[in-house]
């Protein structure tokens, strides 16, 4: 299944063509600290990573646990995860085959020199 026809439009392609011109975590880190909220960051990372536990096969209850994410969401992502446009699963066998693992990933160091 493709894109959803009222999502695209030349708006959201720029803004996808910006997101894959990023080139590093850190160009990434930059680019969404711009763009959005902290908290809207937080909610799109929880998603991707309620999809991966998914994925692994974990039940609602430790995902929750582990996540903090509400059964709303759970089955909202679960939803999309199984039978939305297939974005998550591009991802997430593209990770998987590339070996990436998210948590080994550590957030840029944003200190300022010296202090």
């Amino acid at each position: 299944m493709g894109s959803s026809d009222k999502l695209i439009d030349e708006q959201t392609t720029m803004l996808f063509h910006a997101v894959l011109s990023l080139r590093t975590v850190d160009e990434c880190y930059r680019f969404f600290e711009d763009l959005c909220t902290v908290a809207e960051i937080s909610s799109l990372a929880q998603r991707f990573k309620v999809a991966r536990m998914l994925d692994q096969g974990l039940t609602y209850s430790e995902i929750s646990r582990l996540t903090g994410a509400s059964s709303a969401t759970i089955s909202r992502v679960k939803r999309f995860l199984h039978y939305g446009a297939d974005g998550y699963r591009i991802v997430l066998d593209r990770m998987r085959h590339q070996g990436e693992s998210p948590s080994r990933t550590m957030p840029p160091d944003t200190s300022e020199p010296g202090s």
